[in-house]
C-alpha cells in the first residue's frame, strides 16, 4: 500500500508531500526547511529516491535542491524551466519507478507557469493521487499572472485546458493534492475545502464547470494583489537556493536595539497584537509570530534591509526564523527575548496605544472629533463593502503612503484585526495617534456605521415598500430590459455622466445604486455623492441580487412596477 504524508506550511498557505511505499519515497515541492521532510522519511523508514518540483515557485524558496543533495535523490524539474543547476529534466509522459509497483508519471499542465508539470502517482498501473502543484487546486486553480504580464491571458487559457486534461484522463477517485490553495496568494480564488478528488473537482471546480471564455474573463477580473517579495522568489529558485542556517542569531541588548532603530533598521516585535498595543519599544513594528508572519513581513520589509527580531521566548524566535527562511529572509541581524522591560534602556518608557471594536468606532464617529477611519484591506475586500468616508490604503502599501492619511486620531481596521495590528504599529512608529480596531468587519454595519456598499438583501429591505430609499439601476437600456428589480428606477450611468438629472421621485431621497456586477454602481455612487446625494451601492450588483433569490422582472413582464427610464 502506498502512503502520502502532508508537510504543512500554514504561514504561506502551502503544502509539500512525501509519498511512497515500504522502502522508497518521493518528495514533492519541499519547503526550504527540509528537516521536516527528512524526519517524515525517517519515521516511515524509507529512502527518498526522488525529489520533484511541479514548477519554479514564485511564492517561497524551495528546499528541493538541498534535499536532493543531502539524500542522494534524483532531482526532477520540468525540462522547460530555466535553472542554473544540474537536475533531471522532466518531459510530459516521463515515468519513474519509486519502488516495485509504484510509479510517478509526469503530466504537462501549463498555466500557473509555462512549464508547470503535475505528477500522477500510480499503484499497480492505476492512478491513486495527483500532485497538482499550482494547476488544479481545490475548487479553483493557481493564478496565471506571476510570470510575465504579457503571458497572463495565454496562461489563463492554458490553466483551463490543463484542468480539463487532468479531469478527463484520471479516475474520479484519484486524490488531488495541490501545493497551493490553503491561504496562498498563488491561488486565483478561495479554496472550497481541505481534501478533494478528481470526481469532486469535476463538478465543483470553476475551471471545469465553466466554458473557457467565461472562466478566463472571470479569472482575470478577480486577480488580486501580488506580494512584493514574489519578485525575488523565482530568481532565487532558478539560481539554486543556498542551505539554510537556523542557528540562533546574535543577541542584542537594549542599547543595540536603540542603535538599530536610530539607524533606520526594522526591529520587529513578534508578540501578539494585544501585548504589543499594551506596551512596546518606540519605533518597533508588530508582526505576530502566530499570524502570516512570513507573508506580511516579507511583503512590507524593504528587500534586503536588516531586521532584528524581538520574541517572548527562544521557541518563538526559532519558529519565526524557520518561517522567514522560507521566503528568503535568511539571517536576522540580531534578536532578543523577553518583554519590553528587557528591551528598553533605563531612561526609556514603553509606548502603547488603545484598541477598540467597531462599536467603539461608531461612538467616536458619532462624536465627530477628528476621527479618521483607515481601511487597510485589499482592493477586492473593500469592493465588497466599506465604511463610507473611510480612507483606503492596503496594509502592504502603507509604509510608502503614510503622508496621505488625514490629520486626526486614526482608527485603523482590516477584516479581523491582524493586519490592523501591523498597520497600527507602523502608524505608532511614525508618531501618529492610533486606535487599532480588533474586530470582525461584519460588526461594522451592526454597529451602525455608515456603509458605502450594502448587500442585495439589505438593499431589498431599504428600497421595498417599507424602506426609506430608492433603488437606482445604472445599467444600459438593453440590460435593464433583460431583467431588473421590481421597484428600481432606471438611470444609466452614461446619462448621469453626461449630466442628466435624477427622476423626480428619486431626488432628495436616499439612493441605492445597482448595476450588473457592482463596478458601475461604485462609479455612479461616487458621482452622485459629489452632487450631494446620500447614496450607497449594492455589492455584487444584479448578479448577486439574483443569486440571493430576490425578485427580478423584465419590461415585458405583466404587472411590472419599475420606475420610469431616464
Amino acid at each position: 500500500m502506498y502512503f502520502v504524508d502532508t508537510i504543512e506550511v500554514p504561514g504561506l498557505g502551502n503544502r509539500g508531500y512525501l509519498a511512497g511505499g515500504p522502502r522508497g519515497a518521493v518528495a514533492v515541492d519541499p519547503p526550504r526547511d527540509i528537516d521536516r521532510m527528512i524526519t517524515a522519511a525517517a519515521r516511515r523508514d524509507v529512502r527518498i529516491a526522488y525529489v520533484v518540483e511541479t514548477h519554479v515557485h514564485n511564492d517561497y524558496v524551495t528546499g528541493g535542491l538541498e534535499l536532493a543533495r543531502l539524500t542522494g535523490a534524483a532531482y526532477l524539474v520540468p525540462a522547460a524551466a530555466r535553472v542554473a543547476y544540474q537536475r533531471v529534466p522532466v518531459h510530459d509522459g516521463d515515468t519513474v519507478e519509486v519502488e516495485a509497483g509504484l510509479t510517478l508519471r509526469a503530466v504537462a499542465t501549463p498555466g500557473h507557469t509555462p512549464h508547470h508539470t503535475a505528477y500522477v502517482l500510480q499503484e499497480g498501473g492505476r492512478a491513486v493521487a495527483a500532485f497538482t502543484g499550482g494547476s488544479l487546486l481545490i475548487g479553483t486553480v493557481g493564478r496565471p499572472d506571476l510570470v510575465e504580464p504579457r503571458l497572463t491571458g495565454e496562461l489563463a487559457r492554458a490553466q483551463h485546458a490543463s484542468a480539463h486534461r487532468l479531469a478527463e484522463t484520471l479516475p474520479d477517485d484519484t486524490r488531488v493534492l495541490p501545493t497551493h490553495g490553503f491561504g496562498s496568494f498563488c491561488a486565483s480564488g478561495r479554496p472550497t475545502g481541505d481534501t478533494t478528488t478528481v470526481g469532486h473537482e469535476r463538478v465543483t471546480n470553476e475551471a471545469l464547470v465553466k466554458d473557457e471564455e467565461t472562466f478566463v474573463a472571470e479569472l482575470l477580473a478577480a486577480l488580486d494583489d501580488v506580494p512584493a517579495y514574489y519578485t525575488h522568489m523565482g530568481p532565487a529558485n532558478a539560481q539554486g537556493p543556498a542551505p539554510v542556517d537556523l542557528t540562533p542569531p546574535a543577541l542584542a541588548d537594549a542599547e543595540e536595539i536603540a542603535a538599530r532603530l536610530a539607524a533606520g533598521e526594522w526591529v520587529v516585535d513578534l508578540r501578539n497584537r494585544v501585548a504589543f498595543a499594551e506596551g512596546h519599544v518606540a519605533g518597533t513594528v508588530n508582526f505576530e509570530a502566530d499570524g502570516q508572519l512570513a507573508t506580511y513581513l516579507a511583503w512590507l520589509l524593504p528587500w534586503g534591509k536588516p531586521v532584528t527580531l524581538l520574541a517572548e521566548s527562544a521557541e518563538q524566535l526559532a519558529d519565526a526564523q524557520r518561517e522567514l527562511v522560507r521566503v528568503g529572509i535568511d539571517r536576522p541581524a540580531a534578536a532578543a527575548t523577553g518583554s519590553p522591560v528587557d528591551w528598553l534602556r533605563e531612561s526609556e518608557r514603553a509606548r502603547s496605544f488603545p484598541r477598540g471594536t467597531f462599536a467603539d468606532l461608531a461612538k467616536a464617529y458619532g462624536d465627530g472629533d477628528g476621527v479618521v477611519v483607515l481601511d487597510v484591506r485589499r482592493d477586492s475586500e473593500r469592493a465588497a463593502g466599506h465604511i463610507a468616508g473611510s480612507t483606503h490604503i492596503p496594509v502592504h502599501r502603507l509604509r510608502d503612503r503614510l503622508g496621505e492619511i488625514p490629520d486626526g486620531t486614526v482608527w485603523v481596521h482590516c477584516a479581523g484585526g491582524m493586519r490592523a495590528g501591523i498597520a497600527a504599529s507602523l502608524l505608532d512608529a511614525a508618531g501618529r495617534n492610533v486606535v487599532a480596531v480588533d474586530d470582525g468587519f461584519a460588526s461594522a454595519a451592526e454597529a451602525g456605521l455608515p456603509m458605502a456598499r450594502i448587500t442585495p438583501v439589505r438593499a431589498h429591505e431599504r428600497t421595498g415598500a417599507d424602506g426609506d430609499a430608492v433603488l437606482l439601476d445604472v445599467r444600459e437600456p438593453e440590460e435593464w430590459a433583460a431583467g431588473h428589480a421590481p421597484a428600481a428606477v432606471h438611470t444609466p450611468l452614461s446619462a448621469l455622466t453626461a449630466g442628466a438629472p435624477l427622476p423626480r421621485h428619486a431626488q432628495h431621497r436616499p439612493l441605492v445604486a445597482i448595476c450588473r456586477s457592482g463596478r458601475r454602481s461604485q462609479e455612479a455612487a461616487t458621482l452622485l455623492r459629489a452632487r450631494g446625494a446620500d447614496v450607497v451601492d449594492v455589492s455584487g450588483g444584479m448578479l448577486a441580487w439574483a443569486e440571493a433569490g430576490l425578485p427580478v422582472v423584465t419590461e415585458a413582464s405583466p404587472g411590472t412596477t419599475g420606475g420610469p427610464a431616464a
